[in-house]
C-alpha cells in the first residue's frame, strides 16, 4: 500500500533534518496533521496529490534550518505527475523544462558566467541549489494533478510565514529573493537590516512588465555572503 501523506509527515518530524523546523508552531499546533490528514482524505475519494508523499517535505529536508543561506519562494508545485519533486522550480519531468525555469537558468547564465547567450541547463532538478542551503520554498507544498493552485487555501501558508519569521529571527544573515507579487509582500516578515532582501518580477512568461531578466539575483546573493564569510553558492547546474 502507498505511503500516506500523515505517515511522511511523522516521517519528516522524526527525522534529524528536521531539527528546529519542527519547532515552528505549525507542526506543532495540529495545523500539519489537521492539512495532511486532509490531504489523505482527499487522496482516499481518488484526487491525484503531488508531488508523492516522500516528496512533500523535501525542501525542509534537504535544506536544514541551520544551513539556510538564500530563500526562494515559489507558489505550488507543478500539477502534472512525475514533475515536482518537494523543491520550488526544480523540475524532474521528461520534456521541455517549464518556461519559467528556463527564465531563471537563462538569469543564471548571464548573472554569473556573463554569457550573452547563455547555454542552458538540459536538466532542472535544482537538488544542488538545496544542498547548498538554498531553501526552495513552495506557499503550498501540495497541489493536485491537473489543477494548478487548488491547495494554496489548504493552509500550508502559514508554515511558509512562519519558516520566513524564523529565519529572519534566528539566523544571522540570510538572502531572500522575493519574486512576484505573493513572494513580495513577505518581505514585511523579514529584518533587512540583518538580512539581503532582492525583489523582482515573477520569471513567469505571463509578467507582462518582463522585469526578473537583468535583475542580478544570483551574483548579489553571493557578493553579498562573500562579504559576510560565508560560501558562495554554486549555482551552476
Amino acid at each position: 500500500m502507498p505511503i500516506s501523506i500523515s505517515t511522511s509527515l511523522a516521517d519528516f518530524l522524526s527525522s534529524p533534518q528536521a531539527k528546529t523546523w519542527r519547532d515552528l508552531p505549525f507542526f506543532r499546533n495540529g495545523d500539519a496533521k489537521r492539512i495532511c490528514t486532509e490531504l489523505d482524505r482527499k487522496r482516499n475519494e481518488g484526487a491525484k496529490i503531488l508531488p508523492p508523499p516522500q516528496a512533500i517535505f523535501n525542501a525542509f529536508s534537504l535544506t536544514p534550518f541551520d544551513s539556510v543561506k538564500v530563500v526562494i519562494l515559489g507558489q505550488d508545485p507543478y500539477p502534472t505527475s512525475g514533475d515536482a519533486h518537494g523543491l520550488a522550480f526544480s523540475y524532474i519531468g521528461n520534456r521541455r523544462l517549464p518556461a519559467s525555469l528556463r527564465t531563471i537558468l537563462d538569469e543564471v547564465g548571464s548573472d554569473i558566467r556573463n554569457e550573452s547567450q547563455p547555454v542552458r541547463p538540459t536538466v532542472g532538478d535544482l537538488t544542488p541549489w538545496a544542498c547548498q542551503g538554498v531553501l526552495l520554498l513552495n506557499t503550498a507544498l501540495t497541489v493536485e494533478e491537473g489543477n494548478a493552485g487548488a491547495h494554496l487555501k489548504l493552509g500550508w501558508q502559514a508554515l511558509a510565514d512562519q519558516a520566513i519569521t524564523a529565519l529572519s529571527e534566528q539566523r544571522p544573515a540570510v538572502a531572500f529573493l522575493l519574486w512576484g507579487g505573493p513572494a513580495r509582500q513577505r518581505a514585511a516578515l523579514i529584518d533587512s537590516t540583518k538580512h539581503l532582501v532582492l525583489q523582482s518580477g515573477h520569471p513567469s512568461p505571463l509578467n507582462r512588465l518582463r522585469d526578473f531578466r537583468g535583475s542580478h539575483p544570483f551574483s548579489q546573493a553571493n557578493a553579498w555572503l562573500i562579504e559576510r564569510g560565508q560560501a558562495p553558492v554554486d549555482w551552476n547546474l
